[in-house]
């Protein structure tokens, strides 16, 4: 039997009703693989390229040529007359019509867990107040309780510093990632991408035949229904969403979204044969069938065992020679996405966010490293709305600090909300009971990057 196409009224007076009550009813599969066969292919959405450890803007997208503090690479020309970024990245730079580069990001905070806290949520880690991830606080605006996938799927994760940057805060577990890969510290790379890249007991034992898998399926959800029957409240309710969302992934073909195997062999090896690169192409597939926030790491890589903390990290290297290894990754993996998002009519509603917890410094260090440095580094947006063959604000000739039109960490966030159709003064009640702003106060939007 073929699955029903519902309208959201049906939905709605079905769920009603109690009809969706039950996992194992038959409606979830159903529903959820009609779902996923026809996803709603311009509902917005956004990938996150997080550079784990801090980029160097002086290597990648602002750099100083013929300043002491330029470092070893050179500039190449991009597809906008007058931009020119790191002969590093080569292919993304064919990509500069669709790109703005916002080179004067600024940010407060200096060590690694703080900062990436505060890149990932907007807000600066203090008191009792949990703060939720980007992931999270937009994938709540942004998906539907009734999808078969996660709205918010986080691969190659690196939580071991900073495990409140990578969870949903206040806003609870229903709004938690699905994390794939988790990589941990991010200490030395993955060399079994296609392993880390699998989502973990979507299927069940070969021993157990279809019947049993039905029978303890149903009985889990009747202790589960028991259990919160007696102890009612946000964390009961939040867990047995979190089942339900399990059991409807295991139970419908969304599962084959993390099958890499169906995707042409030529594709596989344009993005890298990697665990960033094969990252890249799951995020595709998953915006693809209406995942609305995916998040991807790029951390250790040959080379760069530490990723981009390029004090240097690696024993023997320099800050310019790992920053190549990562950007030898980046380049194929980051161009081949927007290439495919395009050519699958995706890319005008897909945004793509590219940053790192903060920059490195102008000055290169005794060891040819580059330290840490939030005074003033890059990030860049594209797709979606945003207005491309641009750089945004201006860095003094030795990059120590911002010349022209700073953007504090909380105007980016806001401008990332409002590119993907959201308003940044929306406020969700916080774990101590204080309404918390999507971006912090006073932020405002970068117009001139939003078309």
């Amino acid at each position: 039997m073929s699955a029903p196409i519902l309208t959201r009224r049906e939905w709605l007076t079905l769920s009603s009703a109690g009809v969706l009550g039950s996992c194992m009813s038959g409606w979830f599969a159903n529903l959820a693989d009609a779902a996923a066969a026809f996803p709603a292919k311009k509902k917005k959405a956004c990938i996150l390229l997080w550079m784990n450890g801090g980029p160097s803007q002086m290597d990648t997208f602002d750099l100083k040529p013929g300043h002491k503090n330029g470092g070893a690479a050179k500039e190449i020309a991009t597809s906008v007359p007058g931009i020119k970024i790191s002969e590093n990245l080569p292919k993304v730079a064919k990509w500069m019509k669709n790109l703005a580069l916002m080179r004067t990001i600024t940010g407060k905070e200096n060590d690694h867990p703080r900062a990436a806290y505060h890149m990932r949520t907007g807000y600066i880690g203090q008191g009792s107040i949990q703060y939720p991830t980007l992931g999270s606080l937009f994938s709540k605006e942004l998906g539907l309780t009734t999808s078969a996938l996660p709205n918010f799927i986080s691969i190659a994760p690196t939580p071991f510093l900073s495990p409140g940057a990578y969870g949903p805060g206040f806003l609870g577990p229903e709004y938690a990632p699905l994390m794939i890969g988790n990589n941990g510290y991010g200490f030395g790379p993955v060399a079994d991408y296609v392993t880390a890249l699998k989502v973990q007991d979507l299927l069940p034992p070969k021993e157990v035949d279809e019947k049993q898998v039905v029978s303890r399926l149903q009985l889990a959800k009747e202790l589960q229904d028991d259990f919160a029957s007696k102890r009612p409240g946000a964390i009961s309710a939040s867990h047995r969403t979190a089942y339900e969302r399990a059991v409807r992934l295991m139970r419908t073909d969304a599962k084959k979204a993390f099958n890499l195997d169906e995707e042409k062999a030529t594709l596989r090896d344009q993005y890298g044969r990697n665990l960033f690169g094969q990252g890249c192409l799951l995020a595709r597939r998953l915006i693809e069938r209406g995942v609305p926030f995916v998040e991807v790491t790029l951390s250790s890589v040959p080379g760069a065992q530490g990723g981009w903390d390029t004090h240097p990290s690696t024993p023997g290297k320099s800050n310019a020679e790992e920053v190549a290894a990562l950007c030898k990754v980046l380049d194929p993996a980051w161009s081949t996405l927007m290439t495919d998002l395009k050519d699958r009519g995706l890319l005008d509603s897909t945004l793509i966010v590219w940053m790192g917890e903060f920059g490195r410094t102008p000055t290169i260090n005794p060891q040819r490293g580059r330290d840490h440095w939030p005074n003033v580094y890059s990030a860049v947006l594209g797709g979606g709305p945003i207005k491309g063959g641009q750089a945004y604000g201006k860095t003094s000739d030795d990059g120590t600090q911002v010349k022209e039109n700073g953007v504090p960490v909380p105007n980016f966030i806001a401008t990332i909300a409002s590119a993907l159709g959201l308003n940044h003064t929306k406020q969700n009640m916080s774990n101590v009971g204080r309404p918390i702003r999507i971006a912090d106060a006073g932020s405002k939007p970068i117009k001139e990057v939003l078309a």
